[in-house]
Formats: C-alpha cells, sequence, structure tokens
C-alpha cells in the first residue's frame, strides 16, 4: 500500500473506527488509544497488504480488533497482578467526572446486557459502521451468523430499553 492510499485510508474511516472503538469499550480516551495503535500497526504493516485477501476497510478493522483484544488480555494481567500482590486496584477506565446522557446510559445497560460477541457484532455495524458482510470478515464468520447475531442483539436491547420506560 503506498503512502498515499493510506493517508486516504485515514481520511475515509478514521472517523468510523473511532466511533466502532468508543461503542466498543465506552470510553473515548481509551478509544482513541487502541486507535492510535491500529493506525500506527497498520502503517508499519502497509507493505504487506494483499486487496486479494480484503478490503483495505477489513483489514483496518481486523486490526483494530486485535489491538482492542491485546488492551484487554494486559488489562487482566495487570488486575491479576494486582490481585496476587494484594494491592489496591486502579482507578475505573472511565472517568466519573464525565457526564453522560441519560439515553447514553439506557443504551449502555442495555448493551451490557448482550455476550460479548454481541456487542462486538453490534460495535462494528453501529459504532464502526461496517455492513453484515465486512463485520463477518473482520471476525472471521459467517455472514448469516453474523446477522443472527446482530438480530437477536437488537432484539435483546429493544427488550431492555422498553422495559426502563
Amino acid at each position: 500500500m503506498r503512502d498515499s492510499d493510506f493517508e486516504r485510508l485515514y481520511e475515509d474511516h478514521a472517523q468510523a473506527l473511532f466511533g466502532f472503538l468508543a461503542y466498543r469499550t465506552g470510553d473515548r480516551a481509551l478509544a482513541e488509544d487502541v486507535m492510535s495503535e491500529a493506525f500506527e500497526r497498520a502503517l508499519k504493516a502497509r507493505k504487506r497488504y494483499d486487496p486479494g485477501k480484503a478490503s483495505a476497510k477489513t483489514w483496518l478493522y481486523s486490526i483494530a480488533l486485535n489491538c482492542l483484544t491485546d488492551h484487554q488480555r494486559r488489562q487482566g494481567a495487570e488486575m491479576r497482578a494486582l490481585d496476587r500482590v494484594g494491592a489496591p486496584a486502579g482507578e475505573t477506565l472511565v472517568d466519573p467526572g464525565i457526564e453522560r446522557a441519560e439515553s447514553r446510559d439506557e443504551i449502555q445497560r442495555a448493551l451490557d446486557r448482550l455476550s460479548e460477541e454481541e456487542r462486538e457484532v453490534v460495535a462494528l455495524r453501529y459504532g464502526g459502521e461496517l455492513t453484515a458482510k465486512e463485520a463477518a470478515k473482520v471476525l472471521g464468520e459467517k455472514e448469516t451468523t453474523v446477522e443472527g447475531r446482530l438480530y437477536r442483539a437488537l432484539r435483546k436491547m429493544k427488550e431492555e430499553l422498553e422495559g426502563d420506560r
């Protein structure tokens, strides 16, 4: 991938990728960090990108998903290490001083009710603005599996949101 193609990739997909990561993490600062790491990895690996295997968009989202997974593994390892030595856990990832809109809290509660796989599909589809086909490629799943998972997730969220009223 040429430098100009990489710049276009950033211009075309950075905002939607950030949306996916913010959706997925619930933390804007963490989403920015993971997005930066994803673009850094993509920049380093751009010469190995093969357009015959995946679109640039799905390649980028796969990298971002791997970065997020790596972050979650590191965080889990840190928490286990703190537990072993009896150290107090650090502050939460979400800044408690940031006021959140009531509707965002309701949506977050509905998202929390979903399984990890369901949250991932919702985040890719609505946060990252990927089609079901693109999400399936990123996740390495069949498109029908992703569509079914998305349908179930949206149904659960609707039930949760209607229950709040």
